[in-house]
């Protein structure tokens, strides 16, 4: 069950953190996984792991933000290989309130969250149509549907990629594409030891903790299994399941009283 042999898979941002989770439990399954990352050495380095644990995959340099880049590199790829899912995972998060949120930082989470997802739907929707359908699925959060303190931006760009799951389910039912999304809570990746050292330092045990315990399982999930619950809902297994959002948040949404 959950194999993925002989599935093309697009995971935007699979260098890191969730989407390289993501990049590795697609290619352990079977899946030539194509990572599209700015970050090329990193991505280059996912690729080299996942290499050398018996996987496929190839890194592509793009800006999910700019349109060219990316209808380019997505065609380059349709042009070799029938596309099979697409993975739209890479974002940039931002802390502030309304009246503290610069114009600039706006500008920059609109951008890559939101406009780097149309981007890449813009271009890998019309392939997925000539070849028979596919999967999509788009990577939101529990600040799309929760209040959050200071994540003014961020909950906004993810309520816009939450509704954009639900419209392009809805548009593309009859042309074999699923999509769906997922909304974790905090998850222990790097980004989150890197803000805990930058806005606590000699705090960082204390405020992990403190982080960690607002879920009420009691921990912060692990990327692997925001992981796995991709690989269902990509999976054939998960066939019968499109336009939904998937919490995985460790109680948060409703057992937070």
């Amino acid at each position: 069950m959950f194999r993925l042999d002989n599935k093309v898979a697009l995971v935007t941002g699979g260098a890191s953190g969730i989407g390289l989770a993501i990049s590795r439990v697609f290619a352990s399954q079977g899946a030539e996984v194509h990572i599209l990352e700015i970050n090329e050495s990193q991505a280059q380095a996912a690729v080299e792991e996942i290499r050398a644990s018996g996987g496929v995959a190839e890194a592509h340099a793009l800006d999910i933000s700019n349109q060219v880049q990316v209808i380019e590199t997505i065609d380059a790829i349709a042009a070799k290989r029938k596309i099979d899912i697409l993975v739209n995972n890479a974002g940039v998060a931002h802390i502030g309130k309304a009246h503290t949120t610069a114009e600039a930082d706006f500008d920059r989470i609109v951008n890559v969250n939101i406009k780097g997802v149309y981007n890449c739907l813009f271009a890998t929707i019309p392939h997925l149509q000539k070849t028979g359908g596919g999967v999509i699925l788009n990577m939101v959060s529990i600040a799309a549907t929760v209040g959050i303190s200071d994540r003014f931006a961020y909950s906004a760009s993810k309520g816009a990629v939450f509704t954009m799951t639900l419209s392009v389910a809805k548009d593309y039912l009859a042309d074999n594409i699923r999509c769906n999304s997922i909304s974790p809570a905090r998850v222990h990746t790097p980004f989150v030891d890197g803000f805990i050292a930058k806005n606590y330092p000699g705090q960082e045990k204390e405020m992990f903790e403190k982080l960690s315990k607002t879920q009420p399982i009691g921990r912060m999930a692990r990327p692997e299994e925001i992981g796995n619950l991709a690989l269902y809902l990509c999976s054939d297994e998960a066939s019968f399941i499109t336009g939904c959002d998937y919490l995985i948040d460790g109680g948060f949404e409703k057992l937070n009283n």
